[in-house]
């Protein structure tokens, strides 16, 4: 049964959707097959992978609230290691359709455990929010993987965070795990990312992944051309930090 990982912050800016999908690419590249799916209603996942919204006939929004299941949605040949579950701006509405309905918070759940033999990886890019969207994704996940950017403002808001997971792991999905933290936008440089650096160990301690995502314009750059860092520039420091992770990634599950 694959592995599913959701990438989680409900902070945006933090390189959630960076993380994603430059993750699911290296970890496909390295020889899993992988499934990303994008819960984000911005849809940047998706267009970053070069897909146009408005050419889909239909979702993740039409597999959550209809019973059309994820194959019809998956985008990707079957010969293919990495594929992708796209979503649009219609996603939005779903919070309102999903409140009404028979086993809200476990739509997604429901949908993974359906093709979830079929890949090795699953990863979910959740949106920048505690809604019920997000709670789809805490539930469908037995992973988390927390983006955290070197700034600041860093630790905002993360209580929160880990006060809805704490929730969820009481009532809805005791096995779910934080697999780790990681570290995005990282300027050396800058002596106060060392700070906010020296405050995550205490936060979230033996959580933090050792591979650091260094800020980098051409992570910055992929997205516009549809495509991630891996086939955009494999040689940037961007790229090398997130084949380090997938990397890290996969290490830690070979050693469970």
């Amino acid at each position: 049964m694959g592995k599913i990982i959701a990438i989680v912050n409900q902070k945006g800016g933090v390189g959630k959707t960076t993380t994603a999908v430059n993750v699911a690419s290296y970890v496909a590249f390295l020889g899993k097959k992988v499934l990303l799916v994008d819960m984000d209603p911005q849809a940047n996942a998706t267009a970053g992978l070069g897909i146009n919204h408005k050419d889909l006939s239909q979702g993740i929004y039409e597999a959550l609230i209809s019973e059309c299941g994820l194959p019809a949605i998956i985008i990707g040949e079957e010969h293919e290691r990495f594929h992708l579950a796209p979503s649009s701006p219609s996603l939005a509405g779903a919070h309102i359709d999903l409140v009404s309905m028979d086993r809200r918070e476990f739509r997604l759940f429901d949908l993974l455990a359906s093709i979830q033999n079929k890949y090795d990886y699953i990863l979910i890019d959740c949106p920048p929010s505690l809604g019920l969207l997000t709670i789809n994704c805490l539930v469908g996940a037995s992973e988390l993987i927390i983006p955290v950017q070197a700034e600041y403002y860093a630790l905002e808001g993360l209580s929160s965070l880990l006060e809805t997971i704490a929730l969820i792991q009481t009532n809805l999905k005791q096995e779910l795990s934080i697999l780790g933290v990681v570290i995005t936008m990282y300027d050396k440089r800058i002596a106060l990312s060392d700070v906010v650096l020296r405050e995550l160990y205490q936060y979230f301690p033996g959580k933090i992944f050792k591979s650091v995502i260094p800020r980098n314009v051409r992570l910055a750059e992929a997205p516009s051309y549809g495509v991630p860092i891996l086939n955009y520039d494999a040689g940037s420091k961007g790229a090398k930090a997130y084949e380090r992770l997938a990397r890290e990634i996969l290490d830690i599950h070979k050693s469970l």
